[in-house]
Formats: C-alpha cells, sequence, structure tokens
C-alpha cells in the first residue's frame, strides 16, 4: 500500500479540496466502516487510494475523474499483478464512487467507497472543504453556502451501508446546525435558499 499511496501523492499534491489529505480520510473512513461490514479490506483500501487520483487531469482532458481514475488503477494494479478479477472491482469502486455519477456502486466495497466519499463532504470536515472549494474557485461564503444546500445536505439519503449512516446522521446532524447559525449571523440579505430538512 505504500507504494500506491506514493504513486497517488505524486499525481495528487498534498492539500485542497479533493488532495492527498482529502483522500487520506477517505481511505481512513474506509478502514473504519470496512471492518464494521467485513468487506475486503485489499479491494477497498486501494480503490480509496485510487478514487480522485484522475482528479487532476480531468479540467485538461474533460474526462471524468472517475472513468480514467478506473483505467489509471486497473493499468497499474495489472502492471503490479493483480488478478482480473481484483483488478476490476477496484475500477468498479473508482468508477462509481462520484455523486454526481449516473452509474451506482454495486458491490459492498464500491459501496463503502462511495459512503466514505461522501462522509468527507459532511460535518466539520466537509464544511472546511466546502469553503476552501469555494476559494478555489474565487467564489465566497454565499456560493460554499448554496453549495451546503444543493448537495451536502442531500448525502444523508445517498448512503448505502449501516456503519455509515451511524456516521452520516451526525454529520448531517451538525451541517444543520452550522447553516442555521451562518445564515442567522449573516442576516436576511443571505442570497441561499432556507434550510431545508
Amino acid at each position: 500500500m505504500d507504494e500506491i499511496r506514493a504513486h497517488v501523492q505524486a499525481a495528487l499534491g498534498e492539500a485542497g479540496a479533493h488532495g492527498l489529505d482529502h483522500t487520506l480520510r477517505v481511505t481512513s473512513l474506509c478502514e473504519e466502516i470496512g471492518r464494521a461490514e467485513e468487506a475486503d479490506m485489499e479491494i477497498l483500501i486501494t480503490a480509496a487510494l485510487f478514487h480522485d487520483i484522475a482528479r487532476p487531469l480531468e479540467k485538461e482532458t474533460g474526462i471524468p475523474h472517475e472513468e480514467e481514475g478506473a483505467r489509471i488503477a486497473a493499468d497499474y494494479l495489472r502492471s503490479r499483478g493483480w488478478d482480473e478479477r481484483r483488478v476490476e472491482a477496484v475500477a468498479a469502486a473508482v468508477r462509481t464512487h462520484r455523486y454526481r455519477s449516473d452509474r451506482r456502486p454495486g458491490g459492498l466495497e464500491a459501496q463503502i467507497l462511495s459512503d466514505a466519499d461522501k462522509l468527507d463532504a459532511m460535518g466539520a470536515v466537509g464544511i472546511a472543504r466546502t469553503f476552501l472549494r469555494a476559494g478555489e474557485h474565487g467564489g465566497g461564503i454565499p456560493d460554499g453556502t448554496e453549495h451546503i444546500h444543493e448537495k451536502l445536505l442531500n448525502l444523508r439519503e445517498r448512503i448505502r451501508t449501516p456503519a455509515a449512516r451511524e456516521i452520516a446522521e451526525q454529520r448531517h446532524a451538525f451541517l444543520e446546525e452550522f447553516v442555521g447559525r451562518l445564515e442567522g449571523e449573516m442576516g436576511a440579505d443571505q442570497p441561499s435558499a432556507p434550510l431545508r430538512k
């Protein structure tokens, strides 16, 4: 796994809304959820490490990062002699993790990766990443708040595994409290929709 981590780190860089720090948090969540759900940890952790490897390429190529990431992961693992069935399981998990994708995660490991990626967009870390992302795109607090309403507050309903649902409930409650306080402090001129339950 150290070799895979170094390979991913070289592609992603250290920080940012989708940098190595995000990948490592998702990997840690996969470890926690995977143990509880009795997943194949080698497939799961490998997929977690690779899940956003193609993020930096997406802007340049226009290829969705989950598609290119699945290809990169599969090529890398084949070059290391992995069994084709396991290669395909990792690639399928990477290919189906994205919130905006029409593809749904099928196997347990794919579901856990999808859940872990969504969990890292919830709670305190999710809030921090939202405003970091807004800044990376030249936006401000209203842009971040809008993103919370459009995406983050909807993530709880897309969590699939029981262990992840427990974490999601706590993080969702924190999100609701934060948005309520933020909008209260910013006043009536805040250009975002009211908090939706």
